[in-house]
């Protein structure tokens, strides 16, 4: 029998919650056995979403919370203050050893605050980053980082290539993952003072398999496993890469119900479209896990559906079974300072 995976749920934290939060961990459960959600949230409204469903009720546990982080609070102050919310709570429960993992739609700030301040930092990891899954057209790769640290230091970078590898080599079972470093040109004199300083320490490391510079039109080709950046200009690409991606399938749906011929040929294309267009659809990737940490902690989307959270929360399951912060551990030590 498949071991237990324990995930903490923010229910309150999104533009959608608490009913997509709530359908998302109900279908989680009810696909994967293994799975014991703790839905933290407030006690009424939560309440009434799962009476919707039929569901085994001994394997989500109900956590009630008091108060909500929203998303415009400053993040140490709210979760030093709203000790009853939801994202405080939830992410206590990883704390104490209660939970495996913690899954939110709510506020980035408070999430990636209370994940190193709660929850804590594997030893040696000094930035822990956002690594979102993303498709391209030789499967996922990794971005590392693409919100959590905006002002890192070239050996910051190092062990994000580091903790991608090991994340791409594990769960996806990319064999010797490619490192690139996001950049404006191929060349290795290219680049701001971050990247030249990061480009020769990433060159030499050997547990990094680095192939060089990778440009931001190159990633949907899928030039690299694993790109590595700081984390303004990783949210800047992962926010147009998925700005792109909305606007040409919202291009590609009008053009095919233009006309009546139009609608035929959609007709005779449906089935092919619909397999070409999944494999772009980020949502399949579940959301962003936050790395070394002493526990897993993944933020997704604030506009998250109920599909997403549930992929969010399978996600926990190979993170656990394959080791992940065990590997982590054995990687990054104060060496790499």
């Amino acid at each position: 029998m498949a071991e237990e995976v324990r995930v903490s749920v923010d229910a309150m934290g999104g533009d959608n919650a608490p009913g997509e939060i709530v359908l998302g961990a109900v279908n989680a459960i009810k696909a994967h056995e293994n799975i014991t959600v703790y839905l933290v949230g407030s006690k009424g409204p939560v309440e009434a979403e799962l009476a919707k469903y039929d569901y085994p009720k001994e394997r989500l546990i109900f956590v009630e919370s008091t108060e909500v982080i929203e998303t415009g609070e400053p993040p140490v102050m709210a979760i030093r203050k709203k000790r009853d919310s939801s994202i405080v709570k939830g992410l206590n429960l990883v704390h104490d050893g209660t939970c495996d993992a913690f899954v939110s739609a709510g506020s980035s700030g408070a999430v990636l605050v209370g994940g190193q301040f709660i929850v804590g930092r594997i030893k040696g990891v000094e930035r822990p980053p956002l690594a979102p899954l993303f498709p391209t057209q030789k499967g996922a790769s990794i971005l590392i980082d693409c919100g959590a640290n905006v002002d890192a230091r070239p050996n910051h970078l190092v062990q994000f290539a580091k903790m991608g590898s090991i994340y791409m080599e594990n769960i996806l079972g990319v064999k010797n993952p490619r490192v690139g470093i996001l950049n404006i040109g191929a060349e290795e004199e290219k680049g701001n003072a971050l990247v030249k300083e990061t480009y020769p320490l990433l060159k030499s490391n050997p547990d990094i398999n680095f192939i060089g510079s990778v440009e931001a039109r190159d990633i949907p080709a899928g030039a690299a496993d694993v790109i590595v950046c700081e984390a303004f200009a990783g949210n800047v690409a992962l926010k147009m890469y998925e700005g792109v991606g909305l606007t040409m399938l919202g291009e590609i749906k009008g053009a095919l119900m233009k006309s009546f011929k139009t609608k035929i040929g959609a007709l005779l294309i449906k089935s092919s479209l619909k397999e070409a267009l999944k494999k772009f659809d980020v949502s399949e990737y579940g959301g962003a896990p936050l790395l070394g940490l002493e526990g897993l902690v993944v933020k997704t989307h604030g506009s998250s559906k109920h599909k997403e959270i549930t992929n969010s929360i399978v996600q926990c399951i190979s993170f656990k079974e394959q080791h992940i912060n065990d590997k982590i551990k054995e990687k990054i030590s104060q060496k790499d300072n």
